[in-house]
């Protein structure tokens, strides 16, 4: 090989890497908002994959509600004094006192119920701000929930509906839910969570005596996960969630988008703006994937008989 023709060799194969030897020579600062201390499952895979590493190339500054709504602009707007590179929130009452807080630290949500609605985008193609992200609003999720909790219990008739109405994005969710209900000919008893009032609504839930229960999860309620699980487990009700999460932890069925999928997705967001796109231009995502997951040994526990067409559609039976 000729000389010049093996140095222009060697410059090229060096650039990536001293390409990536500057990346990993500068360090980021991740601000993370969050309700509770839970795991963001799936992040943190994701930002590796794409060079980032706690504690080498990477801060993160957490702060968490610890479910006290209240707290979310104090604690936004301390991330914006630390000056971090982007703020992460995995809810939307986070994601507007991040915005109120700062008009230029770009912020990203995983997990949205409703972008646009709630002001944080202008549209889903082009947010328009410095918000961006991914969204959950698919009203039909937890409609089509109901209907599977029906074909795994036949004899269905009454079913409570466990959500947060303080959500606005919910109105449109209930809306959905209530269509399906008359559609299959159940009756409805619906029990709002209130701020720190689980236990009340387990209450009221044990007083009517439904045969099936149905979860619209958010942040809030997502808090709630193990003790919503185990009142499930404890009083034997059939219940249906839409994150899969909850059946790992013993609740009969869910359906609805990965969450660990969209807390992966997010590390791209972070990766393209920490690259220099601008959240205006980055199109939010909605999920295109739902997953059907029955926990075949609660429902052996529970004394039901799954029928085996819905065992066969299922992504995953946990036995």
């Amino acid at each position: 090989m000729r000389r010049r023709a093996f140095i222009t060799l060697l410059g090229a194969a060096a650039w990536p890497l001293a390409a990536r030897a500057q990346q990993a020579g500068k360090q980021y600062r991740l601000g993370m908002l969050a309700v509770t201390r839970r795991p963001w499952d799936g992040l943190f895979d994701g930002l590796q994959d794409y060079g980032y590493v706690e504690g080498r190339n990477l801060i993160t500054e957490r702060r968490y509600s610890e479910g006290q709504a209240e707290r979310w602009p104090e604690i936004a707007a301390e991330l914006v004094k630390l000056r971090v590179d982007i703020i992460l929130v995995n809810t939307t009452p986070a994601a507007l006192a991040a915005k109120t807080a700062t008009s230029t630290i770009p912020i990203v949500f995983p997990t949205a119920f409703d972008p646009v609605g709630a002001g944080l985008a202008t549209s889903l193609s082009r947010p328009g701000g410095n918000v961006t992200g991914l969204g959950l609003f698919v009203p039909e999720v937890s409609a089509k929930g109901l209907a599977l909790l029906k074909e795994a219990v036949p004899e269905l008739t009454q079913v409570a509906v466990l959500w947060n109405a303080a959500n606005p994005a919910n109105a449109l969710v209930w809306k959905n839910v209530e269509e399906t209900a008359r559609a299959a000919g159940l009756g409805l008893y619906s029990h709002q969570v209130r701020e720190k009032d689980i236990g009340g609504a387990f209450v009221a839930i044990m007083k009517e005596r439904p045969q099936g229960l149905l979860v619209l999860v958010d942040a809030r309620l997502n808090q709630y996960r193990n003790q919503i699980v185990d009142f499930t487990l404890h009083e034997r009700l059939p219940a249906a969630f839409q994150f899969r999460e909850f059946v790992e932890l013993g609740g009969l069925m869910s359906y609805g988008p990965s969450l660990r999928h969209t807390f992966y997705r997010a590390a791209y967001y972070i990766d393209r703006i920490l690259k220099g796109a601008k959240p205006a231009d980055l199109p939010i995502e909605q999920p295109t994937k739902f997953e059907l997951v029955i926990n075949l040994k609660t429902a052996r526990a529970f004394g039901l008989n799954i029928p085996q067409a819905l065992l066969a559609r299922a992504d995953e039976v946990i036995e």
